[in-house]
């Protein structure tokens, strides 16, 4: 086959349009959540504060981050399909806590963040196709003794409460007999302060998201990723339930930024260049698991 070289600025309208072109198909009038949206002149998204590099306010107070940049094509297609140009967009920030049930109760239309897609999450809500998937693993300081998870036996962890992190910490304990001292945080910032402050032996968490948590350490080097991935996440938008139009139109843009090639300049722009707000380069390559997901674009749970 003839290679084709295409531009970023053809990756870019590639992906627009492939994208467009299959949330045409949504019947906007059909769509619970599109009808809202044309209704009310407004779009509702969940965001998290401080899910570097995916989701988090930059010096200005504004959302930032993969998330965001893949989050912002979607309205921008919504803008298109429900004809509402001067559409408002509403940014709510959601904790680990909170963000199912913003969702399921209206107050969030699209939530964009770093939600992992379970089986059991999708008898609440729907998923996007997945955009990113990460392992759960273990930020400690450099030369600690904990380098992987059958270390942490009788030591004080830390993770975010309501995450797959914490539910897999206390299977460890009641399986291994672990005897692992649990804290859980309000968010990521709060996990490493805890970590930082020295009441715990390691931050569980994605391992993307341990590596955005340690850039804002004043010295980011003092501290290192260890340990076997105990399960990996695939991450998805959430949005409400029995709204396929919706969805549809959802997925068409994300799809159409992979089949195009310019999810992966997104990627490149978050994962492998300096990043706000140290301006420090997370050195993070594209694993296969992502790259796979980015060839075959789907919607299914890891478990």
């Amino acid at each position: 086959m003839k290679a084709v070289r295409v531009t970023c600025l053809g990756l870019a309208m590639a992906g627009t349009l492939l994208g467009a072109g299959a949330a045409r198909a949504a019947d906007v009038g059909a769509s619970p959540t599109l009808s809202r949206i044309k209704e009310a002149g407004t779009i509702s998204i969940g965001h998290r504060t401080s899910s570097i590099p995916f989701s988090y306010y930059d010096s200005n107070q504004k959302v930032i981050g993969y998330s965001q940049d893949i989050c912002d094509k979607i309205i921008a297609e919504v803008r298109k399909q429900t004809a509402v140009a001067s559409l408002q967009v509403r940014m709510i920030p959601v904790t680990a806590q909170n963000r199912i049930s913003l969702v399921q109760n209206g107050t969030v239309d699209l939530e964009c963040g770093v939600t992992t897609n379970l089986k059991a999450r999708q008898q609440q809500v729907a998923f996007s196709t997945t955009f990113f998937v990460a392992g759960t693993r273990l930020l400690v300081k450099k030369g600690s003794p904990v380098q992987d998870f059958h270390d942490l036996s009788g030591k004080a962890v830390v993770t975010n409460a309501g995450t797959t992190s914490e539910r897999i910490l206390r299977k460890l304990n009641d399986e291994k007999k672990a005897n692992i001292t649990i804290q859980s945080a309000k968010d990521y910032g709060e996990s490493f302060l805890i970590l930082q402050s020295g009441r715990v032996a390691a931050f569980m968490m994605d391992d993307v998201l341990l590596s955005g948590a340690r850039t804002m350490a004043p010295n980011p080097g003092e501290w290192t990723v260890v340990g076997t991935p105990q399960s990996f996440e695939a991450y998805g938008f959430m949005m409400r339930k029995d709204d396929p139009g919706f969805k549809k139109l959802v997925d068409g843009v994300i799809t159409g930024l992979m089949n195009s090639g310019e999810i992966k300049v997104m990627y490149d722009k978050w994962f492998n260049k300096p990043v706000p707000p140290k301006n420090i380069n997370f050195e993070f390559p594209i694993s296969a698991m992502v790259k796979k997901a980015y060839e075959q674009p789907n919607d299914e749970a890891f478990e």
